[in-house]
């Protein structure tokens, strides 16, 4: 058996690309491509570092669901004990459907709708990572208008370099996200000044796809400089949210040890004398990624004088990553074969020149050929669209040898349900 870099959950047998017990090639002859393939193995294997780092301290998991928010991937954290970290009224709507418990759910995200927050008033959220202000004065305002009282942290931005892609990076100045550091402390006093409003916590995320430990430990002195300062106004600081953005291996990065960091992260906490608080952490990415593949079709080899290139029946409308942050993910076949590998772009048929799905990949390949793109269970479906009227994949979960089919592939009719003809005649 050759495990591939990344999860072993997924790797080659005898030539044969296997996702748990079953072969890629047999996934797709059943289901058929594009297929997004999970190993739920992987998912739980996954998730179980964070659980050891943090046995025997009062702690919540809460799977950041935009990474990957399939029903039945929420129902595998669910029943692994995990809360979740939502970011708008349809995702907490999913946690419920797929048996998750709103007491175990925050509800993060800088533009919740007063009708979200009312929602999630009545579903019985565990509490709100506020990121604004203004969010502040609307929150209490829903709040003391259902008689209620909202469990709140703010969510602080640190100004920690995460040295990320700028567009994953979250905690800078310059970011969208959080209250700034500097005004923390005032937006504290005037959150307890609010009808409606109970402080209990503290909250961070300083970006996604971190493979340095440098910026957790920079963003927890600050949130702990915090805390202290916080403290000395009176108000009390419950817990401790250090957010998520841990990374994964996409084709040469080092991971971070997961389980070593947050012993690292806890042991700062206990030595600064706040082992006393819960602790929060908010994975998504690191929880799903590397548990799932995007299988594909080869549809035609075209050779050029610049550039050779590989179209397949995936596209940019089912893996953004590569068009939206130039991302670069490993793609192998899914059965190996004989013969010289070529250079190829991987490209989609959608009609536009960004849709790439890799560069420069070298590979024997031919027509009717399937490859697996790899590390694609974070930011894949969950990002898919229907651009140029492509209808959506189908999503397949494995365990061991058995195989469920956890999304049904869109048909045409569905691309345009909803949608009406203008009124004929005059």
């Amino acid at each position: 058996m050759n495990t591939l870099p990344g999860d072993p959950h997924i790797h080659y047998r005898e030539g044969r690309l296997f996702i748990g017990g079953i072969a890629a090639d047999d996934l797709a002859a059943r289901f058929g491509t594009p297929l997004y393939a999970y190993s739920r193995g992987a998912m739980l294997a996954a998730l179980a570092p964070y659980q050891r780092a943090l046995a025997g301290r009062e702690h919540l998991i809460c799977y950041a669901m935009k990474a990957n928010s399939n029903l039945a991937v929420l129902q595998t954290f669910a029943e692994a004990g995990c809360g979740f970290d939502i970011v708008s009224g349809g995702e907490l709507e999913r946690v419920l459907a797929a048996g998750g418990d709103a007491a175990k759910t925050v509800f993060s995200g800088l533009g919740k709708t007063r009708a979200e927050m009312r929602r999630a008033f009545e579903a019985g959220v565990h509490g709100f990572n506020v990121e604004s202000e203004a969010e502040l004065e609307v929150l209490s305002d829903v709040a003391t208008s259902l008689g209620k009282t909202a469990s709140i942290s703010l969510r602080v931005n640190p100004d920690v370099d995460a040295k990320t892609h700028p567009y994953i990076s979250t905690g800078l100045k310059g970011n969208k996200f959080g209250i700034a550091h500097d005004r923390a402390v005032a937006v504290y006093r005037r959150a307890a000044a609010l009808p409606g409003l109970e402080v209990v916590g503290i909250d961070c995320h300083i970006g996604s796809q971190i493979t340095d430990a440098g910026p957790y430990l920079d963003a927890l002195e600050r949130m702990l400089d915090l805390v202290e300062a916080v403290e000395a106004e009176g108000l009390r600081i419950r817990h401790l949210d250090l957010g998520g953005g841990i990374g994964v291996r996409y084709t040469d990065e080092t991971p971070l040890d997961v389980e070593a960091l947050i012993r690292r992260l806890v042991a700062r906490i206990d030595a600064r004398g706040h082992g006393h608080r819960r602790l929060m952490f908010e994975p998504g990415r690191s929880l799903v990624a590397e548990a799932g593949v995007l299988i594909t079709e080869v549809l035609y080899l075209k050779p050029g004088d610049a550039k050779n290139f590989c179209v397949v029946d995936a596209a940019m409308n089912d893996l953004m990553r590569p068009a939206m942050y130039q991302a670069t993910m490993g793609i192998v076949p899914c059965t190996l074969r004989d013969g010289e590998p070529l250079r190829y772009d991987v490209v989609g048929p959608v009609c536009e020149s960004g849709d790439w799905l890799g560069r420069d990949r070298m590979l024997a390949a031919a027509a009717g050929d399937r490859l697996a793109i790899l590390a694609a269970g974070a930011y894949g479906m969950s990002m898919a669209s229907n651009y140029n009227s492509r209808a959506r994949a189908a999503e397949v979960m494995v365990e061991g040898e058995r195989a469920t089919l956890v999304r049904e592939r869109e048909s045409v009719a569905e691309l345009f349900r909803g949608e009406t003809l203008l009124p004929r005649g005059g």
